[in-house]
């Protein structure tokens, strides 16, 4: 591998590796030793609902922040140039509209998982189809996100593959089991910064030995590396604006509107408006990440210029390029290669902890509750522990696997935005539409995942395969680079057909597979017998039709949508049908809580008592 020999880690490196590990162990031990000790489900899986919105945002941000996508970024500005920073566009809409509609329907439900909904708003067969999808997602994406750094170490500087697996492994499934959601999120908050300080001190060190940061502006623009806008409405052109501004809206969607591991941040906090607040402040938070990840390819790309270490044979893939990066550029710099590992397993480990704790919840939320009514908070609570453990040593298993599948990789990772599509339009079809029944939904979810997978193993199998027209169409022409632009004009047909579907920008899949969902969903529902919007539970439908319909008359309006505006509703009456409906699914009682948080908002608690439970289990018993 050639001049890899050199990278090699000093003590001071593997000291800041451990102190990463040791420090986010001793938050999760804090938490568990202090406060209600995590004797609660309230508080193990949901902090006991008191977060503020700072260290909510921080996790929020870190949570999908993993370190494939620390080691992907610069790779992809290294080799494709600066397009992919108009991602950024996406971030707009793809926090406002998670903050301004799904967080107020999630919140004002008082759920512990999202999947409660669907309960709430379906049946109970279209909860458990979702919970199942998102388990299915989450146990085989944290596998990849756990092995795929490691593996990049391992490759450039020879660190342990395996001893850094189960390190990771074993920490945040310790860290998680013990300290419940609040160690979760505080370990994020430290992470958060570790990945910073990491990323920062390349960028620094890299552009003082490029020359200052004109000198990187100056080489990338001369190499072509600097993308100005581009317009190309074609959605089988991998990345242009509309890709990444439009298309990358229901990414940002699928994982911060309805992914239980980042609802249950927004369930967390204090208050409705804490959670609005924190959803706000990932915002400039993502940018600074995106710009640092652009930054870094371009320093990348001013020190190495067309001569990449993957073509020089460097190193065998691109994720293993930015490792090799780093440990070249802070060769001389002990410590510091150190602290961009410990940057990297930030992502993994606020990745991976925030899976076991989501995976834990809606395990115990939705499957096992609602089948064991008579449980005990302690042995629930118990349960819970277990169940983030036992997911921890089914990541490890997970990665295990990740390690013999080799070129799947890439597939591993693209099932994660495969599945939270469909899942994203199911939720829309319920928040929405009024006229959806469960058929439609199960039916929707179902079409949605099959074209998911369809399209994505479909994608995959196409690159895989050797195109053979490339090697046919060669012209014999003298000079070479009239030969090589020939081919590429000649050999690049647009596909069409079924090529086509497969040729689709990575970026639309999320999109196209959550539009799939509802449109045969409502077909579906419209064909058995639409559901009015009087039929279903108050606060699970937002009138966003109603809203984007103001111009027509108000009996128009009600013929056609819901027009119910969520706030109209007083929420000291509203919540009993809810809890109701809970009682009846779970079987769990609910507590005096609610009366605390309304007390919190400042609101006067109506005289009827919205949480008596042997009055409540009385009705339900009737």
């Amino acid at each position: 591998m050639g001049d890899v020999v050199q990278m090699h880690f000093s003590t001071v490196d593997y000291v800041i590796f451990v102190l990463l590990l040791v420090a986010s162990a001793g938050i999760g031990l804090y938490y568990a030793l202090s406060g209600g000790r995590q004797s609660t489900t309230q508080e193990f899986l949901l902090a006991d609902r008191s977060m503020r919105c700072l260290p909510v945002s921080l996790s929020l941000l870190a949570t999908f922040q993993s370190a494939v996508a620390i080691l992907g970024a610069p790779s992809e500005i290294y080799t494709h140039g600066t397009q992919y920073w108009f991602l950024g566009c996406s971030y707009f809409l793809g926090l406002l509209i998670p903050a301004h509609i799904f967080i107020p329907v999630f919140y004002r439900l008082r759920l512990s998982s999202a999947y409660e909904y669907l309960e709430l708003r379906f049946c109970k067969s279209v909860r458990i189809c979702g919970t199942a999808t998102f388990i299915f997602q989450m146990v085989i994406y944290m596998g990849v996100v756990l092995y795929a750094p490691a593996l990049a170490l391992n490759a450039v500087t020879g660190f342990d593959l395996w001893g850094a697996v189960l390190a990771m492994g074993l920490v945040s499934t310790l860290y998680t089991a013990l300290g419940g959601l609040k160690a979760v999120i505080w370990t994020d908050v430290f992470q958060t910064i570790v990945m910073f300080a990491g990323q920062l001190a390349v960028i620094v060190v890299g552009t003082h030995q490029a020359g200052g940061i004109a000198e990187v502006w100056r080489k990338a623009q001369n190499g072509s590396r600097i993308s100005g806008l581009d317009l190309n409405p074609d959605p089988l052109e991998r990345h242009t604006f509309w890709t990444l501004g439009v298309g990358g809206v229901f990414l940002m969607l699928a994982l911060y509107g309805v992914n239980q591991a980042q609802v249950q941040r927004y369930l967390s906090s204090r208050s409705e408006k804490e959670a609005i607040m924190s959803c706000y402040a990932v915002f400039p938070c993502q940018q600074v990440v995106l710009t640092l990840g652009c930054l870094m390819g371009l320093v990348m790309y001013a020190r190495y210029g067309e001569e990449s270490p993957l073509d020089k044979g460097y190193v065998k893939t691109n994720d293993q390029m930015v490792l090799y990066f780093v440990m070249d550029v802070l060769r001389d710099l002990p410590g510091l290669p150190g602290l961009f590992v410990a940057c990297l397993f930030s992502g993994a480990l606020s990745t991976i902890s925030s899976a076991f704790n989501s995976l834990a919840t809606v395990t115990m939320e939705d499957l096992i509750k609602p089948h064991v009514p008579a449980m005990t908070e302690a042995r629930a609570t118990l349960l819970s522990k277990m169940l983030a453990i036992g997911y921890g040593l089914v990541c490890l298993a997970m990665a295990y696997l990740a390690s013999l599948m080799g070129s799947v990789l890439q597939a591993a990772l693209s099932i994660f935005g495969m599945v939270g599509g469909p899942l994203l339009g199911l939720f829309c079809l319920g928040m929405f539409f009024p006229w959806a029944n469960s058929t439609g939904a199960l039916v929707g979810l179902a079409s949605g995942l099959v074209m998911a997978f369809w399209i994505g193993i479909g994608s995959f199998v196409s690159r895989m395969s050797p195109p053979g027209i490339n090697a046919t169409i060669m012209p014999d022409v003298g000079n070479m680079t009239t030969a090589v632009m020939t081919t590429l004009i000649t050999t690049k047909p647009r596909p069409s057909g079924v090529q086509a579907l497969y040729s689709l920008s990575y970026m639309w899949y999320s999109a196209h597979n959550s539009t799939t969902v509802v449109v045969v969903g409502l077909l579906v529902s419209f064909l058995t017998g639409p559901w009015k919007e009087k039929d279903l539970n108050p606060g699970t439908i937002y009138p966003v039709l109603g809203t984007l319909l103001f111009f027509l008359p108000e009996r128009y309006r009600e013929k056609l949508c819901c027009v119910t505006p969520l706030e109209d509703k007083p929420k000291g009456l509203d919540l009993q049908p809810y809890l109701i409906a809970q009682i009846k699914s779970n079987g769990v009682a609910c507590t005096s809580e609610e009366d605390k948080i309304r007390e919190e908002e400042g609101e006067q608690i109506t005289a009827q008592p919205t949480c008596n439970l042997a009055h409540m289990v009385q009705e339900t018993a009737l």
